[in-house]
C-alpha cells in the first residue's frame, strides 16, 4: 500500500492530524494497533484548558481552544462537551497573588477570566473546604469525552478519503535515504512519502533517540451527583506538579462530567510503564482531593484507571520534522495537554508539511530544539 502521509496512532493527536491533512486534499493512511481513541486519549480527563506556564504553551493552548469551539459547533452533545470553565483555587494569600498574576497574563492575551475573592468562590462552589482565599475563573475552558472526539475526527478524515489500517507497527522502513513507511508485526509493509509519529508514550519504542518519557497518571470517577461541583476545579499548585521532572506527585483536580459524575485526578509518576492501578497512589490522590472538597469522601467511587502521558523535557510537544531522519515527522510529547492542543498540533503539522503559513509560530515546538535529535546519526 502506498500513500502520501502515513500516521502512526489513532488517538486524539493522530486522528486530528489525519483530519487536518485529509481536509487539505492529502492522501492519508492511519495505523492503530488498539481501539480508536485508546491509550492516553481514553485515560485522559478531557479538560480543554488554557495553560500559561510559558508563552509557547499559552499560544498553543489558546489557539487550540478556539479550534475546539469551532469543531464542537452546534453539536456539543456528540463530544459530551461542556463549557464549564476552570476555577484555579487559591489556598492562601500567596496563591491569591499567583492567581492575580495568572489573570493578568491571560487577560493581556485576550482570555476572559475573573478574580474571585473567598465569598465569590464559595457562591460558585460551596463544596470546597472553608478557609480558602479565592481563585481565578477562566470561563472559556471546557471539557469533552476524548475517545468520542477522536472517533469524530477520524470519521471526518475518512469522509475525505483517509484509510484506516489496524495493526501494530514493528519498525520504520527506510530506503537508505529517507523514512519510507512502516513494517507491521504481521509482516505487511505500508509505504508512504511521509511518516508521522503520533503514538504518544509508545513513540520512543520506534524512535529511541526521542527525548520523550512516559509519565503515569491515575484517574477515578464517581457515581452520579449532579450539582456537586459546577466548574473544573484545579489547585494552583497543579502547575508545579504537572511540570515536575522527577518524583511522584498528586494535585487537586475535579471535573463535573455532563453525566453528573465527578472525575477525580491527578497523579504523576516517573520510572514505570506498568498500567496497574496502585492502591497507595490512588489513596494519596483521593485523600488530597477530599482535603479540598471534604464531602467527596462520602461519594460512591465507581471505577479507577491509569494512563501514560508522553512527557518531553521542556514540557512542550514535538511538532514537525525529525531533524536527522528525512521523511519522518513528529507529533508527540504533549504530556497532560494532548486533548487540549490536539487540534492546534494538527494544523501546525499540516501547515509545515504543505508549506503554508501557520496561524501561530511553529518554532517553539520544532523537534530540532533538542540536540539529541539534531545530532542523531541519520537514518537507521
Amino acid at each position: 500500500m502506498n500513500t502520501d502521509v502515513l500516521i502512526i496512532g489513532a488517538g486524539i493527536i493522530g486522528a486530528a492530524c489525519a483530519e487536518a491533512l485529509a481536509a487539505r486534499g492529502v492522501q492519508v493512511t492511519i495505523v492503530e494497533q488498539d481501539a480508536i481513541g485508546s491509550g492516553a486519549t481514553a485515560a485522559g480527563m478531557g479538560h480543554l484548558v488554557v495553560m500559561d506556564d510559558n508563552a509557547a504553551e499559552l499560544a498553543l493552548s489558546s489557539y487550540s481552544l478556539a479550534l475546539w469551539r469551532e469543531f464542537v459547533g452546534a453539536a456539543p452533545a456528540r463530544h459530551e462537551y461542556s463549557r464549564c470553565g476552570t476555577i484555579w483555587v487559591a489556598a492562601d494569600d500567596e496563591e491569591m497573588d499567583a492567581a492575580r498574576a495568572k489573570g493578568d497574563i491571560l487577560r493581556a492575551n485576550g482570555i476572559d477570566c475573573t478574580l474571585l475573592n473567598a465569598v465569590a468562590l464559595y457562591e460558585r462552589e460551596p463544596a470546597l473546604r472553608p478557609g480558602l482565599a479565592g481563585g481565578l475563573l477562566v470561563s472559556g475552558d471546557g471539557l469533552v469525552y476524548p475517545p468520542k472526539s477522536a472517533r469524530l475526527l477520524l470519521e471526518r478524515a475518512m469522509a475525505n478519503g483517509t484509510q484506516l489500517v489496524m495493526g501494530k507497527v514493528a519498525s520504520l522502513l527506510h530506503d537508505g535515504v529517507t523514512t519510507a513507511g512502516v513494517l507491521l508485526a504481521d509482516g505487511r509493509e505500508l509505504r508512504a512519502d511521509t511518516v508521522v509519529l503520533a503514538c504518544g508514550s509508545r513513540s520512543a519504542a520506534l524512535v529511541p533517540e526521542l527525548p520523550v518519557q512516559p509519565k503515569k497518571g491515575h484517574v477515578a470517577i464517581t457515581d452520579r451527583y449532579p450539582g456537586f461541583i459546577r466548574h473544573q476545579l484545579v489547585e494552583l499548585g497543579y502547575i508545579k506538579s504537572a511540570h515536575a521532572a522527577s518524583g511522584d506527585s498528586v494535585a487537586f483536580n475535579l471535573q463535573p462530567r455532563p453525566t453528573g459524575q465527578i472525575l477525580i485526578g491527578s497523579s504523576r509518576q516517573f520510572g514505570t510503564e506498568d498500567l496497574a492501578v496502585e492502591p497507595a497512589m490512588m489513596a494519596r490522590m483521593l485523600r488530597h482531593a477530599a482535603s479540598f472538597t471534604p464531602a467527596l469522601a462520602g461519594l460512591n467511587l465507581l471505577r479507577c484507571w491509569t494512563g501514560m502521558r508522553a512527557a518531553s523535557p521542556d514540557g512542550l510537544p514535538l511538532i514537525g520534522p525529525h531533524p536527522a531522519r528525512p521523511g519522518l515527522w513528529l507529533a508527540t510529547g504533549h504530556e497532560g495537554l494532548g486533548i487540549t492542543t490536539s487540534l492546534a498540533t494538527a494544523h501546525l503539522l499540516a501547515s509545515q508539511l504543505l508549506n503554508d503559513r501557520p496561524a501561530i509560530a511553529a518554532e517553539p515546538y520544532l523537534p530540532a530544539r533538542f540536540t539529541a535529535l539534531a545530532n542523531h546519526g541519520g537514518v537507521q
